[in-house]
């Protein structure tokens, strides 16, 4: 499997674009007031046309609009996820019908892979110095979402065995680095409880060089101080 770091979504396909707009119409269980709420919080924009833009530049544009401030904030992090992650299933529905879409190992392979991730995720916020405030965490599950994204992208664009590129695989060297560092700020027993956390993830699962590269830059996001500057751009 290979996970990239994407700044914007690319390849959306007409069939996920319709796909996304009915689903979000016609999801099981909603109440009458639920797509009402969650189109104002996407500014009466589709879901579509906040993709094309990078989370950073829809937040800014949703707190121009709503105004500034932590739950207006949060309030375009979530939009922008469900907005993400519905884009993510409607991707995997076209794909399911396909031979080209991963087969039911692989995708039993990811499940136990995402697991990993949500283990280590919570270690990470629990042990971090100084610990991720709201906001932080907030950002944490938007950029969780990536993997599961481009694990189906992937076999979308037939890249899933894809190697690093040069300047990739000099940002994994830095990246490995930066993490070292960023272990090695915490006491003893919580760097040993988050590096085997980390360990549970590319341990006992097929993990390619871009995947990892990509799994360093999440971790580092969660560990690093919010007032350094960051290792690496949000990941959309």
């Amino acid at each position: 499997m290979s996970f990239r770091f994407h700044r914007s979504i690319v390849s959306v396909t007409a069939v996920s674009i319709l796909s996304l707009g009915s689903a979000a119409q016609t999801k099981t269980g909603a109440k009458p007031g639920a797509n009402s709420s969650a189109t104002a919080d996407r500014l009466g924009m589709t879901c579509a046309q906040i993709l094309a833009m990078s989370s950073t530049d829809w937040i800014a544009k949703f707190t121009a609009q709503k105004g500034a401030g932590f739950e207006n904030s949060q309030r375009a992090v979530s939009a922008y996820g469900k907005c993400y992650d519905a884009h993510t299933s409607s991707l995997a529905a076209a794909l399911a019908s396909k031979s080209s879409g991963p087969a039911k190992k692989a995708r039993a392979d990811f499940a136990e892979f995402e697991t990993a991730v949500k283990a280590f995720t919570a270690k990470a916020i629990a042990d971090a110095q100084p610990a991720p405030d709201a906001m932080k965490t907030a950002y944490v599950s938007l950029y969780e979402e990536q993997f599961r994204r481009d694990f189906y992208t992937d076999y979308e664009q037939k890249t899933v065995n894809r190697q690093l590129t040069p300047e990739e695989s000099d940002d994994y060297r830095k990246a490995k680095n930066r993490f070292g560092e960023l272990i090695g700020l915490l006491p003893d027993d919580k760097a040993h409880e988050v590096h085997e956390a980390f360990g549970d993830i590319v341990g006992p699962h097929p993990v390619s060089l871009s995947m990892n590269l990509a799994l360093y830059r999440y971790a580092i996001f969660i560990l690093e101080p919010s007032t350094e500057k960051r290792f690496a751009p949000p990941p959309f």
